[in-house]
């Protein structure tokens, strides 16, 4: 019995985002559990990729464990690998509530967050004792206060304190709930944000740490273009596509008009999947293989995932499917993918 399926009817009566802390608070007594389930993944599953090793090529999108209390369940789960954040260097408590939607008829979710975080010194602290045999990684993003002008120092901040303490760190320049963050995708503002970023990973000696770049989904083909070559000619590492899209032409009437009526926010789920593998695929065709690419957004099945993989991508992350699914959407993700070519 899928107990999650059982209990969701009662789940999602609730506002999404007590939802949400309920079932974080759930998850804290299960992390004290002393033995764990220990996943078993099948060999053929491994991948290698930005010079690590990945038990699986399927991990946990940034933005549902934004401070990292929940590694050693995502672990237990089979995820090979979990992005924490969006990490701001210091704490905030994100934009005014509600900002969190569910269409569960659809599979959509819409999320106007805006970097609620701790902040890098209290996640940072967490992530020290962090479980082993599960690849972390940082995604950074600035403070909302800051001007786009000094948001260097921000992402500098975060990573003296993040970077240390996880296997490879991701900027967030995409989030559509942080005023003006999205320009910081425009090739004038980027190259110096990202030599900016690898000359501190030099000074920390942190040179062989992968560096990754998370894009929006909303960008036009010919941007999406010289955004990669100033990522390929930059020196980091890779890239992740996408995040949550601005755009309501995804959504299907009815349901488009009680979208726009939630107001603002980013849209992730179903609805965004032929968007961001349209992305995807263009940024792709532009790397030619110079850099690895991870898929993320609208994945929430086996199919989908594999198509992503042959599409070229060397690892995928899942978010919104979770949600809906509950988790054992991981384990038949996991067996539904081809062995061969993984």
């Amino acid at each position: 019995m899928d107990l999650y399926a059982a209990l969701r009817p009662l789940i999602f009566r609730l506002d999404p985002e007590t939802a949400h802390n309920l079932a974080f608070w759930l998850g804290e007594r299960v992390c004290s559990w002393p033995r764990l389930p220990k996943p078993k993944h099948r060999a053929s599953l491994r991948r290698g990729a930005f010079g690590l090793d990945f038990p699986t090529p399927l991990g946990l999108a940034a933005g549902l464990d934004k401070g990292a209390t929940l590694l050693p369940l995502w672990k237990s789960l089979g995820f090979g690998h979990v992005e924490i954040g969006t990490v701001t260097p210091r704490p905030q408590p994100g934009n005014p509530k509600p900002r969190l939607f569910r269409f569960p008829e659809a599979g959509l979710i819409l999320n106007r967050m805006g970097f609620n975080s701790e902040g890098a010194e209290v996640v940072a602290g967490r992530l020290k004792h962090r479980p082993t045999g599960l690849v972390v990684g940082g995604n950074l993003g600035k403070n909302k206060e800051t001007p786009e002008a000094q948001a260097l120092d921000d992402y500098r901040a975060a990573y003296r304190l993040i970077a240390p303490v996880v296997d490879y760190t991701a900027l967030n320049v995409s989030s559509p709930n942080t005023p003006g963050l999205r320009n910081l995708q425009a090739p004038e503002a980027l190259k110096p944000l990202l030599a900016g970023m690898l000359d501190l990973r030099k000074e920390l000696g942190l040179e062989r740490q992968p560096l990754l770049l998370k894009l929006a989904p909303d960008l036009a083909p010919e941007d999406l273009d010289a955004i990669v070559e100033v990522a390929v000619t930059s020196g980091i590492s890779g890239l992740i596509a996408t995040n949550t899209t601005l755009d309501r032409g995804v959504v299907a009437e009815p349901l488009r008009a009680r979208v726009e009526a939630r107001g603002a926010g980013g849209l992730s789920g179903v609805p965004l999947k032929a968007k961001a593998r349209e992305v995807r695929r263009r940024i792709l065709a532009a790397l030619r293989g110079r850099l690895p690419l991870v898929a993320c957004g609208g994945l929430g099945s086996a199919e989908d995932v594999q198509g992503a993989l042959d599409d070229g991508a060397a690892l995928t992350q899942v978010y919104s499917a979770l949600i809906f699914e509950g988790p054992r959407l991981v384990s038949r993700i996991h067996q539904g993918l081809r062995p061969q070519d993984l």
